[in-house]
């Protein structure tokens, strides 16, 4: 093997960390106007995107290679046009999801709990697992080729970040914007801690609907109520009936009992209730129903929570006391039951709350919490959106923001965990609170030394929705905050756009008093190869490392970012990254073809220009086929860029794709074996147009693919440098990864033309292809061909080599005329365009052998004839469904017609 010979197969396996490694220690991933280095220039704008931070302590899946891709395209694409880019890499403490891990861990392992080892160990084991286990993620990010600067690498608990996250929380309740207090809240009994709205999912379930008796107070009357969750009942407060409802309203006004405990609460009117719906009387539960709790708040009706943190009942449960949720449900229906009070059940289907993370049933319960009041934070969001200083792409999702943010509810920032950033309010015994940017000593209030730190932690979501500056120094005024923030895109999935990015927005607003960024690019979710969710109850699992493994980082990003559109889901399976797989190769098979072709040049002393001068070649010098792939690439630049710039990334990836496998590989590359055969000038000049077409082209799929098309440009740099080609490459960088990105320019008036004209050989070939495949010609039988070409005579007849060599035709026996006479006799004709291309029978095949084939085919064809012709006869046309019938008859239809084609050919 010569020094610039390729090796026959791309080995992805040792090549990707090799490349990495390279980039990494190069520096290249870093921003070259850094402003803490010398030389910096302020008036420089740079590319920043941060990274949405994975679980500390997660592994990868196929969600974060889809926004992993998605991002270092951006980035590698920036970078490449000059820009001082900086993507910030990190990972988030993940409170809930690293907490339960650990909890589980501890159990498994040493059989102790939380609780038994207490929370200051508890933190410690957390922060050893994070440690421990911390880095598998980034290490699997990095193994994605996402190229991060990863000395700016930030964890949400790190000491810098949780400044920022007091300081927020400071600022907030400075303002009154944070206030601690009583409200329904989402209970996870499970996790043992409130979760937000946007952490509960709801699903359509099969329930029972249990119907029963309210009566009256002072008659032996009753008014019949239902619901799903009959353990409530013991903490009912109202039944609500509808001010119009005829069957009730003498009832409004008067008392009602609840059932067993035997307490008397009113019968009140509400426009809430719906007349038709259920029995039009609604039982009314303040401390376990976000509607009821509106309802009792109208009415100023008492709060009674009848459960504790474990969903057991609690004090305000009479004999139910201590028993868990479901087993009160069934205890108090049986003494409903035997108390008369009960009228039926029925199954009812229902959406039930869940946990996001635990899974179980969510409890709607009163608890004291910390609240954010949001609506003059939610406002500032609303009006950046609208007034157009922050892009949502694609644009549709802006409807689903502004609907969001204008039914905003406050926000509940605290959680009952360990881990996480503790909640910077101290208390003294009289129950004053201090909070302050430090540690207080003593209570602000009266001065009381003897204070303890609230015990609850901030939402993961209060320090992620800090992340874009907080990660950049903030609230410090550090050189990387003030040069790098605003950042510039967020790139992340649809399905956290209120999670994360309207909490960004608005705590962006608040604390910088800019945007945090000025583009959101929403990606869709992946699903399987059928296009379903993923999840592990299906067990559709997609392993993004098991794929890498088998095909290689380049196949599963190229995957990821061809098979998408903004906003909308991407099908992701094995046999799409196996395809982009084989497209790699491909490219290596180009790659090495046009390697040695230039090597050729040094070996072979006839191939260098008379002049010495092989890299001098000039526009006159090149051939229609060098002119074509020069003009259809710079089309190519143009439409890439203008898809970049509307963020249709899968279309750009595609229009590579396509002209790399056609027109480079199919068309190009088989017509300059013809000339780098002949040697000398011809040879070079060949050889020049590959090595500038294979360079373009690896720089527009280098953000796509970077690994195979950084290996591939190193060997050709290489192979150019020590080639005749030598002036071409004076300027090439040592690495692609900052290779100078291809620029878009206006077409010459030249370019339409070579491009009409080599499209017309294109189809010339193509016709007389199919016809060869038809008639079953042996692929190396060379046939004779006549070719009426009237005005393309003399394009045709400067590119009959091509022609020949492309089409299976015999050179020599190849007749270029304006027109003929008299037409050939047994001869297929052809019409492409004006230009009739006759090819005789006799010299394509075997006239006895293909009369022999021609008749099989005919009897074949009849024997279809006569058996649909016999079944539209019979009942078949008057009893089978309409659709049926039309196509067999269609099937008949196409039978006489190939029929009659085969009789005309035997003629």
């Amino acid at each position: 093997m010569t020094k610039h010979e390729l090796p026959k197969a791309y080995d992805f396996k040792s090549t990707e960390s090799r490349i990495y490694k390279m980039w990494e220690s190069g520096g290249y991933f870093k921003p070259w106007n850094d402003p803490n280095k010398p030389g910096f220039d302020p008036n420089v704008e740079p590319f920043v995107i941060s990274i949405p931070p994975p679980n500390v302590t997660g592994e990868l899946h196929i969600g974060h290679a889809m926004f992993v891709s998605f991002e270092d395209l951006m980035i590698r694409y920036h970078r490449m046009k000059g820009i001082p880019t900086l993507w910030v890499p990190g990972s988030d403490h993940a409170g809930i999801a690293t907490q339960l891990m650990v909890e589980r861990d501890l159990l498994k392992t040493e059989e102790v709990t939380r609780e038994e080892l207490g929370r200051d160990e508890f933190v410690k084991r957390t922060w050893e697992w994070k440690k421990k286990y911390g880095s598998i993620i980034t290490n699997q990010i990095r193994r994605l080729g996402a190229s991060c600067d990863w000395d700016r690498e930030r964890f949400t608990l790190d000491p810098g970040l949780s400044r920022a996250v007091r300081e927020a929380f400071v600022h907030l309740y400075e303002k009154g914007l944070i206030y601690r207090g009583p409200r329904l809240i989402n209970w996870s009994p499970g996790l043992k801690t409130a979760v937000s709205d946007l952490e509960v999912e709801y699903n359509e379930e099969e329930a029972t609907l249990y119907y029963f008796k309210y009566k009256l107070a002072d008659a032996d009357e009753f008014i019949p109520v239902a619901t799903i969750r009959p353990e409530t009942i013991l903490g009912d407060t109202a039944v609500a009936v509808h001010p119009e409802d005829a069957r009730y309203k003498k009832f409004v006004g008067k008392k009602v009992i609840v059932p067993i405990l035997g307490r008397e609460i009113p019968v009140i009117a509400d426009e809430y209730v719906s007349i038709e719906f259920g029995t039009g009387a609604l039982k009314i539960t303040p401390g376990h129903d976000p509607n009821d709790y509106a309802i009792a708040q109208r009415h100023n009706l008492p709060m009674i929570s009848v459960l504790d943190e474990a969903a057991k009942v609690n004090e305000n449960g009479g004999p139910y006391q201590g028993q868990d949720r479901f087993e009160a449900r069934k205890n108090l229906w049986a003494d409903m039951k035997k108390a008369g009070l009960v009228i039926r059940i029925e199954p009812y289907r229902t959406t039930i709350p869940r946990s996001q993370r635990g899974g179980e049933i969510v409890e709607p319960m009163i608890s004291t919490q910390w609240f954010v009041t949001i609506e003059p934070l939610a406002q500032a969001a609303l009006a950046a959106v609208r007034d157009g200083r922050i892009r949502i792409v694609p644009e549709r999702f802006e409807k689903v923001y502004f609907n969001w943010l204008e039914n905003i509810k406050d926000w509940c920032i605290s959680r009952q965990l360990w881990w996480g950033h503790r909640i910077p309010v101290w208390y003294c015994p009289d129950g004053h609170m201090t909070t302050g940017r430090e540690d207080p000593a003593q209570c602000a209030t009266c001065g009381s030394k003897e204070i303890h730190q609230d015990e609850d932690v901030l939402d993961t979501w209060f320090s992620s929705g800090l992340w874009p500056f907080s990660t950049l120094g903030w609230p410090m005024e550090t050189p990387d905050y003030k040069y790098f923030y605003p950042t510039t895109y967020m790139e992340t999935g649809y399905d956290i756009l209120f999670f994360w990015v309207a909490r960004m927005i608005m705590m962006g607003l608040e604390f910088t008093g800019q945007v945090p960024f000025h583009t959101v690019y929403l990606h869709g979710l992946v699903r399987d190869e059928i296009g379903r969710k993923i999840s592990k109850t299906t067990g559709n699992v997609i392993d993004p490392l098991v794929l890498m493994d088998e095909f290689g980082t380049d196949a599963l990003r190229f995957t990821m970012l061809v098979g998408s559109t903004p906003g909308n889901d991407t099908n992701v399976g094995p046999k799409k990254v196996e395809s982009n797989r084989n497209f790699a190769n491909k490219l290596w098979n180009i790659g090495r073809f046009v390697i040695s072709s230039i090597g050729s040049l040094v070996d072979d002393g006839r191939w260098t220009m008379d002049d010495g001068q092989s890299s001098a070649v000039h526009r006159q010098d090149w051939t229609l086929a060098d002119s074509w792939i020069w003009a259809r690439l710079q089309q190519l630049v143009r439409d890439v860029e203008r898809l970049f710039q509307n963020f249709q990334y899968g279309q750009a990836g595609q229009q590579i794709y396509d002209f790399i496998w056609s027109d480079f590989a199919d068309w190009y590359v088989e017509i300059a074996k013809q000339e780098l055969a002949e040697g000398g000038a011809r040879a070079t000049r060949a050889a020049d147009t590959l090595a500038r077409v294979f360079d373009m082209a690896l720089r527009l799929l280098h953000p796509f693919t970077p690994f195979v098309t950084e290996e591939l440009w190193d060997h050709l740099r290489a192979a150019v440098l020590a080639s005749p080609l030598k002036e071409l490459a004076k300027d090439w960088p040592e690495a692609l990864i900052v290779a100078q990105w291809p620029e878009p320019r206006e077409p010459e008036d030249w370019e339409a033309s070579k491009i009409a004209d080599l499209e017309l050989v294109q189809e010339i070939v193509r016709s007389i292809r199919n016809l060869r495949a038809e008639r079953a010609v042996p692929p190396g039988k060379r046939i004779p061909a006549t070719v009426a070409a009237g005005a393309k005579t003399a394009l045709l007849k400067e590119q009959s080599r091509v022609l020949a060599a492309l089409a299976g035709l015999s050179e020599s026996e190849l007749t270029l005329v304006p027109s003929l006479a008299d037409k050939p006799g047994d001869s297929v004709v052809l019409v492409i365009g004006t230009v009739e291309v006759y090819l005789p029978l006799a010299g394509m095949v075997d006239l006895a052998e293909e009369k022999t084939r021609l008749e099989k085919e005919l009897k074949e064809a009849q024997s279809h004839i006569a058996r649909l012709e016999k079944l539209l006869a019979g009942d078949f046309a008057s009893k089978a469904p309409a659709a049926l019938v039309q196509k067999e008859r269609e099937k008949l239809t196409a039978y006489r017609e190939t029929a009659e084609k085969i009789k005309a050919q035997l003629k």
